[in-house]
């Protein structure tokens, strides 16, 4: 019998940790794939091999309501493709801390967000692949 794959975002998912994400900024490396800013980097300890954040500009989006709704977007379209990357960092014992950033200046609709989610995190699962590949 096949097992359906479940699609979730848990709490030990998320980039929550104030040291964590000062960190991230601080010393991770970064990459743009318009309309998203993307802060990466490796981790040794951490409670999932796969955290991420969302934050959206308020310098853009003066109304709190707006923000929420693109984060809440941008949460939804990662939730249903993360799992790739996740299995990919299980088989390869990776730890991976992620935080994405909406640099647009417009609302988007939901189809735009999920097709460019996609893009970053198969530019993640690159990364990763890299990664693998020089510590070999």
């Amino acid at each position: 019998m096949e097992t359906k794959q479940r699609y979730t975002f848990k709490k030990e998912e998320k980039l929550k940790s104030r040291k964590a994400i000062e960190q991230l900024f601080r010393e991770g490396k970064s990459f743009s794939n318009f309309p998203f800013r993307v802060l990466w980097m490796f981790t040794e300890v951490a409670a999932a091999p796969l955290q991420t954040g969302f934050a959206v500009s308020s310098k853009h989006f003066k109304k709190a309501a707006d923000r929420n709704r693109i984060k809440r977007l941008m949460r939804e379209a990662y939730r249903l493709q993360k799992n790739d990357l996740q299995e990919y960092l299980n088989e390869q014992k990776q730890q991976l801390a992620v935080f994405i950033i909406y640099i647009g200046n417009e609302l988007p609709e939901y189809d735009f967000i999920f097709e460019k989610t996609t893009h970053v995190l198969n530019r993640l699962i690159k990364i990763s692949n890299e990664n693998t590949a020089t510590n070999m």
